[in-house]
């Protein structure tokens, strides 16, 4: 599996975009969903990556330039890779690339019942927090922050 930069306007990542925009509007009312869509996480200041295995685009996941921190945003995985550690792989990419980028800060919004979601985010480190930016309290949405350490700072992988 390889984690990549890519469009969000290529027809297999906006295929993966839709999906998620599909079980978004399944499980929340329409005043709690805060996804973009393909052509504005197209925007400058986003940065846009896939998982791909076998040719295939299996995941997404982007980071937009906030001040003073990134917001994480649009990560899905095709239901059928889902185990694949594509979503591990995004979102080691994500943060890797916020460091590149020397944002000190990760936040991210997510629904109250992407229970899936939210242990993937608590595992990298992600802690739950208020709303922030243009976010309003909602009891559907959970809040979740994490510090970024720079990158030479960063202890080396276990075994390395």
């Amino acid at each position: 599996m390889h984690i990549v930069p890519a469009s969000p306007l290529d027809p297999e990542v906006t295929r993966l975009i839709r999906a998620s925009h599909a079980l978004m509007d399944e499980l929340f009312p329409a005043e709690s969903n805060h996804h973009l869509m393909p052509e504005e996480l197209a925007a400058p200041g986003i940065h846009f990556f896939a998982a791909r295995r076998d040719g295939q685009t299996i995941g997404c996941g982007a980071v937009a330039e906030k001040d003073g921190y990134g917001e994480i945003k649009s990560v899905f995985v095709d239901p059928a890779a889902r185990g694949s550690g594509a979503a591990q792989a995004i979102m080691r990419m994500l943060e890797d690339h916020a460091r590149t980028l020397k944002l000190p800060l990760l936040r991210l919004e997510t629904g109250d019942r992407l229970h899936a979601a939210r242990r993937l985010y608590a595992r990298h480190g992600f802690t739950e927090r208020g709303p922030y930016g243009d976010y309003r309290e909602d009891p559907l949405s959970v809040f979740m922050e994490k510090r970024l350490a720079p990158l030479e700072t960063r202890e080396p992988p276990v075994g390395a």
